[in-house]
C-alpha cells in the first residue's frame, strides 16, 4: 500500500509542476491560437466555405515576447482584446504605430496613430471590424504576434510582415 501511495504522490507533483510549467509557457512565451473568420483572408482562413470548419480553421502560433516591451512592427499579425468587449479577441496586421500618419483606404482621411496606440486592420477590408470602426487600438490590449500557421498541416508557414503600398504618409 505504502509503494502505491508514495506512486500516485510522485505523480501527483509531476503533473503539477509539468501543468505549471505549461501554464508560464502559455503566458509568458507561447500558445497555439485558434482563427475565427474571413477578416484575415486570404492570409489566414483562405478555404472557410469549403471545408468543415475544423479543418479549414488555421491555427497560428502567438508568440508574447514582444508584450514585454512593446516591440512590434508594421505589418506584424497580432491579436487583442477588442476595445468593445474586452472577452472577444481580434486578429488583425498592425498598419500603423504611435505617431504614424495612416491614410484610410476609400476616403481622403489621414489619421495620426496616438502614442500608446496602434491601427490595426484585417486582410479583407470588406469583411473586417478594425480600427477603421473601431478607432486606434491601444497597446496594452494586444495579447501576442501571430508568427506561424501551425495547422492545417497543408498550409504551415512563416507569417509574413507586409503592409498594403502608400497607406504611411509623411503628413
Amino acid at each position: 500500500m505504502g509503494t502505491y501511495s508514495n506512486f500516485l504522490w510522485s505523480l501527483a507533483k509531476k503533473s503539477l509542476t509539468a501543468g505549471l510549467i505549461a501554464v508560464t509557457i502559455s503566458d509568458r512565451l507561447a500558445s497555439i491560437s485558434a482563427v475565427h473568420g474571413y477578416s484575415m483572408s486570404p492570409t489566414l482562413n483562405p478555404e472557410t466555405n469549403t471545408l468543415p470548419e475544423l479543418f479549414s480553421r488555421d491555427y497560428v502560433l502567438m508568440e508574447k515576447l514582444c508584450l514585454q516591451r512593446y516591440r512590434f512592427s508594421h505589418g506584424d499579425v497580432v491579436a487583442f482584446s477588442s476595445p468593445e468587449n474586452y472577452k472577444q479577441k481580434l486578429i488583425k496586421r498592425i498598419i500603423g504605430l504611435p505617431g504614424d500618419w495612416v491614410a484610410i483606404p476609400q476616403s481622403y482621411d489621414v489619421v495620426r496613430v496616438p502614442e500608446g496606440h496602434c491601427w490595426v486592420e484585417g486582410d479583407n477590408s470588406a469583411n473586417s471590424k478594425d480600427s477603421r470602426s473601431l478607432g486606434p487600438i491601444p497597446l496594452g490590449l494586444i495579447c501576442g504576434r501571430a508568427t506561424h500557421i501551425v495547422w492545417p498541416p497543408r498550409r504551415i508557414s512563416k507569417l509574413e510582415s507586409r503592409i498594403p503600398q502608400s497607406r504611411l504618409s509623411s503628413s
